[in-house]
């Protein structure tokens, strides 16, 4: 038989060859778990980012993260539709909230924040096309890794919030001063047919017995008279304009075409249109449905409108009326090239006796009247305007409809 040899091994060569072998399999085998736990981690990040970009991209109001230095390093989608330019990665705060300012104020809600202060403020933007636009800013400081702070700002678009304000603002004044001004105008309004009544008489005598004039006397008392029935039949319109400011509607509401209401104050305006040389464009849609509202008001809303436009125009001037359907209303639009009203003044024009005309041009109640006038028909009017450039008011009323 044959004899089989064998080869004896080493113990301790034994042990060290697997010391070395159970030493690199443990060694991978730790490094594999290492990457397995990293790999979840950064699927974890990955998640969490994804969750949070989500959460930014929710949210309805601008967020921008500016830096320690006062830069801009992050924005959600919806910042760069208000502000693309003001919020560029990199800029400055600068551009959005004091640009004829190049130090930081202490008034920036960026420079607060970078402080260490949480602050909340408004602040307003007039965009090219002229409109005013208001929102509001919270500001947060966040610490920032290296040390210091950023700023985290939350700035949500306020504009349609404040019309609202200030539309109802107005009704509670409207509904005030008419209660106020129809007691004033009736007060008023007697003593006032009384001097105007006397003053007519008077005139009277005197064109039925010539011979008083000759009196030296009384020579200037004719002009006199003419004086004063001229202002009291002025300050009499004033009193019918508070009367009709405060008067109800008496419900007699149909349908009117407010293209034939245009034409009509067109006719009404044509001598001062022809004095002030002032061009007049009409873009009427024909044919136009017809509005539920009363003729004899929404006449005055448009004569006051059209008067207004005219008087804004120093000079030669264009005055452009448009009527159209948007959005299943009927829109009108009364446009001119005038002076335009500063953006502190707009608030106001709508306040009775605001006017920035000069002393005598105006009383302030026209737009105050178009205003109560519109608010009746359950309509709306919105002005916008640019100093310098001109004003375009928006009257915007309900179809008729047939029951």
């Amino acid at each position: 038989m044959k004899e089989i040899k064998s080869t004896l091994i080493d113990d301790q060569f034994l042990d060290t060859l697997l010391g070395i072998e159970s030493s690199k399999i443990g060694f991978y085998a730790d490094v594999k778990q290492k990457i397995q736990e990293l790999e979840a981690a950064n699927l974890s990040l990955r998640t969490k980012k994804t969750e949070l970009q989500a959460v930014f991209d929710a949210i309805s109001d601008c967020v921008v993260i500016y830096d320690r230095g006062g830069l801009v390093q992050y924005r959600n989608h919806l910042t760069p539709r208000l502000f693309p330019q003001e919020t560029l990665i990199g800029k400055g705060c600068r551009a959005l909230f004091h640009p004829d300012r190049s130090e930081n104020l202490d008034g920036c809600p960026v420079g607060r924040a970078l402080q260490g202060e949480s602050c909340q403020m408004s602040f307003s933007v007039t965009k090219i096309n002229g409109k005013n636009r208001y929102f509001d800013v919270t500001a947060t400081p966040i610490a920032d890794p290296s040390g210091g702070n950023r700023a985290l700002l939350f700035i949500r678009d306020v504009t349609e919030r404040r019309a609202r304000e200030m539309q109802l603002l107005q009704a509670e004044k409207m509904s005030s001063i008419g209660l106020l001004a129809a007691g004033v105008a009736h007060e008023i309004n007697n003593p006032m047919t009384s001097v105007a009544g006397y003053a007519e008489a008077l005139q009277r005598r005197f064109r039925d017995a010539p011979e008083l004039i000759d009196d030296s006397r009384l020579q200037d008392f004719p002009r006199y008279l003419e004086v004063i029935v001229r202002e009291v039949y002025r300050c009499k319109a004033i009193i019918d304009s508070l009367l009709s400011f405060s008067r109800k509607s008496d419900g007699s509401f149909g349908a009117v075409d407010l293209n034939s209401i245009i034409c009509e104050v067109l006719e009404l305006i044509g001598p001062q249109r022809k004095e002030k040389n002032v061009t007049l464009e009409e873009n009427l849609c024909i044919p136009l449905p017809k509005v539920n509202g009363e003729a004899s008001a929404l006449r005055q809303v448009f004569l006051n409108l059209v008067l207004n436009a005219l008087q804004a125009i120093e000079g030669t001037g264009t005055v452009v009326l448009e009527t159209g359907v948007e959005d299943g209303h009927i829109v009108a639009r009364v446009r001119d090239t005038g002076s335009g009203i500063a953006p502190d003044a707009l608030d106001q024009i709508w306040n009775p006796f605001f006017t920035t005309k000069v002393v005598g041009k105006g009383q302030g109640l026209g737009l105050a009247v178009t205003y109560d006038i519109i608010k009746k028909h359950e309509g709306t009017i919105e002005v916008h305007s640019q100093v310098g450039e001109g004003t375009e008011f928006t009257v915007r009323l309900s179809v008729w409809r047939e029951n």
